[in-house]
């Protein structure tokens, strides 16, 4: 376990996974789940804190063209593969090494990793500020291929308890609607008029267990938003929540944020430690099944190219 401090601030990374382990607020407050050894990260199976891949959230049948050339990778979650396949980047040992304000991470994935091609390399960086933690990603490769990194972090800013009484605004004014195998339909729908209207503060709760359609079929929020630029142009703020005096706030250069509300968090699912919906998390992200989707941003990279993004996660009490 690595542990930096800043101005009060108290971050936990590991090299399992490269995660993201816990955060200690000025207050005494710990905001992000996280376990004590490595055998309850090895028996979680929510993807606590982890860094996700080589393609985040879920490829629709595990399967994607790329140079006119087709790719199946293992299916994971039911018909899909969610998170890199059964053996993702969360689950492998990265290398460290510590920095003056922070960590590093590498992890050399080989070609047909989980089926996906060219020989790739990621570099997460973790930096800690007094009141911010910043992920770093940059990837390169030796053959074109798909990448979508994020980070799976949950978090509960009333330090226990269900997140159903947070407060969140997210800047987007539409998202991905799902199928019923919660693959994106290829539709960027507006928020305006349904439950995924986040633009001003509202409680998570409030809606979460409605019929809409789209929250009964993923049992509540697991839907990526599509942040107003659209593009990985620039940092750009994707989200604020607010519970017990304590603020967070997310901005990235990504172009979407999955928003879940943990809806498979179950005690056999953590370690016996979490119960359902008692963490959130906002992975900053290009949208699901985006391998299959050529309108949208890219997830390919190529030989020469290097694949950057960034994400500040800022914290503060008031």
């Amino acid at each position: 376990m690595f542990t930096v401090s800043a101005g009060g601030v108290v971050a936990r990374f590991s090299d399992y996974g490269a995660r993201w382990c816990g955060l200690t607020m000025v207050d005494g407050a710990e905001v992000v789940l996280g376990y004590a050894t490595l055998a309850e990260y090895i028996a979680d199976t929510t993807y606590s804190g982890a860094v996700v891949g080589r393609v985040g959230n879920r490829i629709a049948k595990g399967a994607f063209s790329l140079d006119g050339k087709s790719y199946q990778v293992p299916l994971n979650n039911g018909v899909n593969c969610l998170h890199g396949g059964p053996v993702g980047f969360d689950k492998h040992v990265w290398a460290s090494e510590v920095l003056s304000d922070g960590v590093e991470f590498t992890l050399v994935s080989p070609d047909g990793d989980q089926g996906f091609p060219g020989t790739l390399t990621a570099v997460v960086r973790y930096t800690v500020s007094r009141d911010a933690v910043r992920i770093g990603y940059t990837v390169t490769t030796d053959a074109a291929t798909v990448v979508n990194l994020t980070n799976h972090a949950y978090f509960n800013l009333a330090g226990s308890g269900l997140i159903l009484d947070h407060e969140m605004m997210l800047t987007a004014d539409r998202y991905t609607p799902t199928d019923e195998a919660l693959i994106p339909t290829g539709e960027l729908a507006p928020v305006d008029g349904t439950p995924f209207d986040f633009r001003q503060s509202r409680r998570i709760g409030d809606r979460i267990d409605g019929d809409h359609v789209q929250l009964v079929r993923a049992g509540g929020y697991d839907h990526n938003w599509v942040l107003p630029t659209g593009t990985a142009a620039g940092m750009q703020l994707a989200a604020k929540v607010q519970s017990s005096g304590r603020l967070m706030s997310v901005e990235t250069t990504e172009p979407g944020v999955q928003f879940y509300s943990g809806n498979f968090m179950t005690e056999a699912a953590t370690a016996g430690k979490y119960v359902r919906r008692g963490g959130l998390c906002l992975e900053t992200q290009h949208y699901p099944d985006s391998p299959n989707k050529p309108d949208w941003p890219t997830t390919v990279v190529r030989p020469g190219e290097s694949m950057t993004s960034a994400t500040l996660f800022r914290f503060g009490v008031g």
